[in-house]
């Protein structure tokens, strides 16, 4: 097949498992919710949406971001996630071709994407996400070629335990809790996915950012030492970053260590 037209068909396949992504971050926080039932329906007045109205981007511009019936705002979150995805699903494609990868990495990619929003709007990373996302990012190890078994087995171990570490530290010295169990599940995911080469610059990257916009938050709220950002978008930040570029990061890490050792 061209490699074109795959990239192309990726890149549908992805917009449309985003819409559905875009369900799950509506629907998994709320108790009680299901991502089933009901039918896809304006938040706003309830109308229910034809097929028409549910394409993937396309539906969001030609109404021009507003319900067809109410002519309510649409938020810009629903074609933002389905773009995301698209775009993703293109690069793992063009990373891995058509392969069992593709499908492990696909999977990790969705549930990172759901885990930015979600954590965002609520700061929360729900177990039923992350707890899942070890057993499979373990499990398909033993498969992926990127990544064996034992990397995977002390990405979880060493992944979860140091964030663990941290967070208990931290609530030792500051006498409050600074980093949620969230945080050190959604680790634990990274490392098994990605393996624990991953962790020192998933770490790094994450907090490098993390601090760049919690200072940039500290300024804007007024609120000093009290200001709360979610920690689990930079860590799954990092993780995307690592996976599309572990190659160069690898190179520079050992440029690194070549002129400065």
């Amino acid at each position: 097949m061209d490699d074109l037209l795959l990239l192309g068909l990726a890149a549908l396949f992805g917009s449309l498992v985003g819409s559905f992504l875009n369900v799950v971050i509506l629907r998994l926080p709320l108790e009680g919710s299901s991502i089933a039932y009901p039918a896809s329906h304006c938040p706003q007045c309830g109308y229910v949406l034809r097929w028409y109205d549910n394409i993937p981007i396309f539906s969001y511009l030609l109404l021009r971001g507003k319900c067809r019936q109410c002519k309510q705002h649409i938020s810009m979150q629903y074609p933002l996630v389905e773009l995301l995805m698209a775009a993703l699903s293109a690069l793992l494609m063009h990373q891995f071709g058509l392969s069992f990868v593709f499908l492990l990495y696909f999977l990790f990619a969705a549930a990172l994407l759901v885990i930015i929003f979600i954590d965002i709007h609520h700061q929360i990373i729900p177990d039923c996400i992350s707890l899942p996302g070890i057993v499979i990012g373990f499990i398909g190890s033993f498969i992926n070629p990127s990544v064996t078994w034992f990397q995977s087995a002390l990405g979880i171990l060493c992944g979860g335990g140091i964030l663990f570490a941290l967070a208990f530290g931290y609530q030792l010295l500051a006498k409050r809790e600074g980093m949620g169990g969230g945080d050190v599940k959604l680790l634990a995911m990274i490392g098994a996915f990605l393996g624990i080469q991953s962790l020192l610059f998933v770490i790094f990257f994450s907090s490098l950012t993390g601090s760049i916009i919690g200072i940039g938050a500290m300024v804007y709220q007024k609120k000093g030492g009290q200001t709360r950002i979610p920690f689990g978008p930079f860590l799954s930040l990092a993780a995307l970053v690592y996976l599309f570029f572990q190659n160069e990061i690898l190179s520079l890490w050992q440029m690194y260590l070549t002129l400065f050792t």
